[in-house]
């Protein structure tokens, strides 16, 4: 771990009512936090996602479900089409890369089944960077991260965070596990940046494949694409559209 947060931050309080207390409820809550956002996409423009992974090595346990999941969303993308997505991961000592934006989700996919888990730590400041320079060129519609872990000065995470939701840019914050200085930093990213925060686990797998199946659709088409997923009974945009009706 990082020596930059010897005092950790206390984790969010019980009685905040944000905080879920099941599987079932976290993902609710999740929904709920998305249902002041605005429209994705102007009419007659391609909407543009940035999806991010922790590939560190602390995710190697869980990575294959995760690349399964992740593709899943990948696949929802291309069915609905208008959507271009970027795909950056960080792993490593130092190495963040990012994909060419394409609209080709199945190269994503194949993609992501060659990166590996490496040792080292977190770069979410260089990712939340980033997407406030994509923006800069083209508008990005949303960004959403997937990871474990929050190794970095919050206080740094939190002014980055800040830059990106003064573009508008609405940051979608999965957390794996239950780590609390994590879970208060990805809480105050998505707060910053007007997203939504959401942790999983294994058993919420299915119901984190639902919602980023949702949060594509989304970003592509908006209301009208949620609707249409909600049609092929998924649980994820059925939710999801009704915080945004």
């Amino acid at each position: 771990m990082s020596k930059e947060h010897t005092k950790a931050p206390a984790p969010a309080q019980t009685n905040d009512p944000a905080v879920a207390t099941s599987p079932r409820a976290e993902i609710d809550a999740f929904l709920d936090q998305v249902r002041e956002l605005g429209p994705a996409v102007s009419a007659g423009r391609r909407g543009r996602l940035i999806f991010c992974l922790d590939a560190t090595m602390s995710r190697q346990p869980t990575w294959d479900t995760a690349c399964r999941l992740q593709a899943d969303m990948f696949r929802e993308a291309a069915a609905i089409g208008g959507l271009d997505i970027q795909l950056v991961y960080y792993r490593g000592i130092g190495e963040c890369r990012a994909s060419p934006w394409v609209s080709d989700a199945g190269r994503l996919a194949s993609l992501m089944t060659r990166i590996d888990c490496r040792g080292g730590h977190t770069q979410i400041r260089k990712v939340l960077g980033h997407a406030h320079r994509e923006t800069e060129a083209e508008k990005v519609q949303a960004l959403v991260f997937v990871g474990d872990a929050m190794e970095e000065a919050l206080d740094d995470l939190c002014a980055a965070a800040g830059e990106l939701g003064l573009r508008g840019v609405p940051a979608f914050m999965f957390q794996e596990g239950h780590d609390h200085v994590t879970e208060q930093a990805f809480r105050e990213v998505a707060r910053l940046t007007r997203g939504a925060y959401c942790r999983f686990d294994t058993g919420a797998a299915h119901e984190l494949g639902e919602l980023l199946r949702a949060v594509a659709a989304y970003a592509a088409g908006g209301v009208k694409a949620l609707s249409d997923l909600s049609a092929r009974r998924s649980a994820g945009a059925t939710l999801l559209l009704k915080q945004l009706s």
